[in-house]
């Protein structure tokens, strides 16, 4: 509260006319305070313009964070994915590998298998879903 105060004391000063002699009564002169109003609204409006700067640099900074996260997430998540196929894709080879191909097993996955663009892409299609 005492910098509001230095603050007022210091633009009344400014603004402060010379004390008039009592020869020169001036009826028509504004008040000190009135012309002090239009600077202190300024100062007023300029700190508001820093708090609301402040408030969207942080709304900002918190986006960018969120965003950050939601990347490292979907990082994650891709290489988990990798990961999971990597390891069907082994289960999907060692399966084909067993796979005697004239079986009634072995003859469906033949026809199965037609509409993929390799047989491993069938057999990791088929150990998905079953």
């Amino acid at each position: 509260m005492d910098s509001i105060d230095q603050l007022l004391a210091q633009l009344k000063a400014e603004y402060e006319p010379g004390k008039p002699t009592p020869q020169q009564p001036k009826p028509d002169v504004i008040p000190p305070f009135i012309p002090s109003l239009p600077k202190s609204q300024s100062i007023i409006d300029n700190i508001l313009a820093e708090v609301k700067a402040d408030v969207e640099a942080q709304a900002a900074a918190e986006e960018l964070r969120r965003q950050q996260e939601l990347e490292q997430k979907r990082i994650r998540q891709e290489k988990i994915k990798a990961q999971q196929l990597e390891v069907l894709q082994k289960q999907a080879q060692e399966w084909l590998e067993k796979l005697d191909p004239f079986s009634p097993e072995g003859l469906w996955f033949e026809r199965f298998a037609e509409g993929y663009p390799s047989k491993l892409a069938a057999a990791i299609e088929y150990l998905q879903n079953n």
